[in-house]
């Protein structure tokens, strides 16, 4: 079954699904993008058939059979509640929502639509990751502690691709869910004993919170320990892994995989994002839900909840995700 494909965003995410959909029985049907220059640009250079600076217009075109959000964190609830309403399998970038109530409501809306619908939650999907996945799926062995880190430096509002963008990133809601996604779902389903955490005072340039740290606590003795800043002089991406058998250090920016047998290297970024698009139209064309479904990435957002909650209690106010970064 060949589907046609709307992408809604053309900055990075933009780039590496449109690049993956060229590798799929897809067609590159219409992007929307919100200036019409640039959405004509993207059409042009990736092949799309049409161009818009409207949501609208292309949900309301029939051809059109699954959507791709690829635009700004605080946009993501109410886009992907529109393209499902409109009857659109939607594959949405990290995160589903901007709160776990908007979660809830995409979720219930997608349950609604009868479509399938999904995240793009890449570290669920690491091909260097999936024995180590069975093996504990199967109580062959056991996960004792998790580490991420997530450090760059962001004081200008310019993405990956060198586009300004009209939007701030959010450390908690955007870079910390997908480490914190990923600890929930290799925790399998453990109750959840405490959520600690730290969220720094909003930046006098920027306006979010700097800093973040976050530590999670099973009852079955296993343990997420995730802290970054946007004020670092240069990055650090990466994950361990330690387990009642081994260790797994995944130098993400390396590309490299360390255990106890020595060190390997792994997949690239964009080759590991490719799998998330191929898994969303496989889900479509054998109507089974995504390897990231909506109710699946939940529990993430219920500890990212909790972090929220506890600095609106210490701050009187939340901060404001969408809040652009001044022109300097």
């Amino acid at each position: 079954m060949t589907l046609n494909v709307c992408m809604v965003g053309y900055g990075m995410m933009g780039v590496w699904h449109s690049e993956a959909l060229k590798r799929a029985d897809a067609v590159l049907h219409t992007i929307v993008g919100r200036n019409p220059d640039g959405a004509r640009e993207f059409a042009e250079r990736h092949g799309y058939r049409k161009w818009s600076v409207s949501l609208d217009e292309a949900l309301a075109d029939p051809e059109i059979d699954a959507v791709i959000l690829g635009t700004p964190s605080d946009l993501h609830e109410e886009q992907a509640i529109k393209c499902l309403e409109a009857g659109k399998h939607t594959l949405i970038e990290i995160p589903i929502a901007m709160s776990l109530g908007g979660a809830k409501r995409v979720v219930e809306a997608g349950e609604r639509s009868g479509k399938v619908y999904g995240l793009s939650h890449p570290m669920r999907f690491r091909r260097e990751r999936e024995s180590l996945l069975a093996r504990t799926r199967a109580g062959e062995e056991k996960i004792r502690h998790i580490a991420g880190r997530f450090f760059i430096k962001r004081l200008v509002n310019i993405g990956a691709t060198g586009y300004r963008r009209s939007w701030t990133d959010n450390i908690l809601w955007h870079h910390f869910c997908h480490f914190v996604d990923l600890g929930m779902y290799l925790f399998d389903g453990a109750p959840i004993r405490r959520v600690q955490s730290y969220l720094g005072e909003l930046h006098p340039t920027t306006g979010i919170p700097m800093e973040c740290i976050v530590m999670v606590e099973t009852e079955a003795d296993q343990s997420l320990l995730v802290h970054g800043s946007y004020h670092a002089a240069y990055r650090f991406y990466d994950k361990l892994i330690v387990t009642d058998r081994d260790t797994y250090f995944y130098d993400i920016l390396a590309g490299t995989l360390k255990t106890s047998e020595g060190t390997m290297e792994i997949e690239g970024e964009q080759d590991n994002c490719t799998r998330v698009t191929l898994d969303f139209l496989d889900a479509i064309r054998e109507n089974r839900p995504p390897r990231a479904s909506g109710p699946s990435v939940l529990p993430a957002m219920q500890v990212l909840q909790k972090v929220q909650d506890d600095w609106d209690a210490r701050h009187g106010a939340r901060a404001i995700p969408g809040r652009p970064l001044p022109r300097h």
